[in-house]
């Protein structure tokens, strides 16, 4: 992520517009939040490296959703 749209991307959070990607995974049971991004084209457009990086973890499955949210720590969450 570009540093310099860092307070852009924090007061879309704050204000729960920024864009998100809540991704699931099984065997191990995790939840990934990956954001936030302003627009959901950019977000669009990096998914797939951070989806490459976690099947390389070999789950079981994964499931992704986009969404508009706030969200805070932790972005990582074990079921």
């Amino acid at each position: 992520m570009n540093p310099l749209l860092w307070p852009v991307r924090s007061s879309a959070n704050a204000l729960g517009l920024a864009w998100w990607a809540r991704v699931r995974t099984t065997d191990p049971d995790v939840t990934y939040w990956f954001g936030p991004y302003v627009r959901r084209s950019t977000l669009e457009r990096e998914l797939p490296a951070f989806l490459d990086d976690l099947r390389s973890e070999e789950p079981a499955s994964i499931d992704h959703t986009l969404l508009r949210s706030r969200r805070g720590e932790p972005l990582t969450e074990t079921d």
